[in-house]
């Protein structure tokens, strides 16, 4: 799990896309973000400080510039000094606002990485705000193959050699998306949302047996993989002999679920047998867990009918 990460690292993925420009403090290179809030220190400026949160970002928008332009040299430098002397992870002067000199020397002095765009601030801060949540979102790997299967995000999980890669290659044949195979890594970025990757190294690939490593993207082309898709239903499969008769539930496909970095994700187990075809079955059912969730429940029809029939025979 990623808790932190240094500020350069941060600076190298959203260079080109926030047009940063590193104009001080490149020896705070190393320093620490730890947060996903990115800031407006307006308070600190005024004296606020406790409104400073330490290693987080700092955004100089056109409001904070205006203020520290309306102040008298010493009364700026004062307001500088302060904002820099809590425990900044960086600054960033976002609108293509010019530096003052004050704002460059205490970059300067206390080895705090000062950054540049000329981007508005509030779009700025909002892409900032989304990579951090992502990078420093808890993390997991899980054994599995991750598959975008009619729009839903589906794991398929399961005991080695029970088929999980080639169920994936026949959904994939009819349509579907490959995300992961063998690894899936997953991110909490939101209370009840499980974003899934694929590990680099395995980006495209699928390894089946009897004909080795596949790579999807070349094989059956771009619409065929994708890179990220959130967690909403696993489906296991088990060898029949494996599954106790009494903990089946006929009705309930959801009567089991998983927790994930303390998320609850629906379960359902298919038992594996020569004749089944399960990539029907995983289709029904992602198509079903999308019913349940604009709160279509076949069990529960079925359910009502019966005791309707029952309560029309008393």
């Amino acid at each position: 799990m990623t808790t932190s990460i240094p500020v350069s690292r941060m600076y190298e993925a959203m260079r080109q896309t926030l047009e940063l420009n590193w104009v001080s403090g490149k020896q705070g290179g190393s320093k620490q973000l730890a947060g996903d809030t990115v800031q407006k220190p307006s308070l600190a400026l005024v004296g606020h400080l406790n409104f400073v949160h330490p290693n987080r970002v700092q955004v100089l928008g056109c409001a904070e510039m205006d203020y520290l332009r309306s102040l008298g040299n010493e009364a700026m430098a004062q307001a500088i000094r302060s904002l820099f002397s809590t425990e900044l992870a960086a600054v960033i002067v976002a609108n293509g606002e010019p530096v003052p000199a004050d704002l460059l020397a205490a970059s300067e002095a206390s080895q705090t990485p000062l950054f540049t765009s000329p981007q508005a601030s509030p779009q700025l801060m909002s892409v900032l705000s989304h990579y951090l949540t992502q990078v420093l979102a808890e993390s997991v790997s899980v054994h599995g193959v991750m598959l975008e299967v009619i729009g839903l995000g589906v794991m398929i999980t399961g005991d080695a050699a029970v088929g999980k890669s080639e169920l994936a290659l026949e959904l994939i044949t009819r349509g579907h998306r490959l995300i992961a195979d063998d690894m899936v890594d997953m991110y909490k970025v939101a209370p009840e949302t499980l974003e899934t990757h694929c590990p680099p190294l395995l980006q495209d690939f699928l390894e089946v047996r009897g004909l080795g490593i596949l790579n999807i993207r070349t094989l059956f082309g771009e619409t065929a993989v994708k890179l990220q898709k959130n967690l909403k239903l696993i489906v296991h499969l088990k060898a029949p002999e494996d599954e106790p008769r009494e903990g089946i539930s006929r009705l309930d496909m959801h009567a089991s679920s998983e927790v994930i970095l303390g998320v609850t994700v629906p379960k359902v187990r298919i038992p594996v047998a020569a004749g089944r075809n399960l990539a029907v079955l995983v289709e029904v059912a992602a198509r079903n867990h999308i019913l349940r969730m604009r709160g279509i429940n076949s069990a529960e029809q079925f359910i009502a009918r019966q005791q309707q029939f029952l309560d029309g025979n008393t």
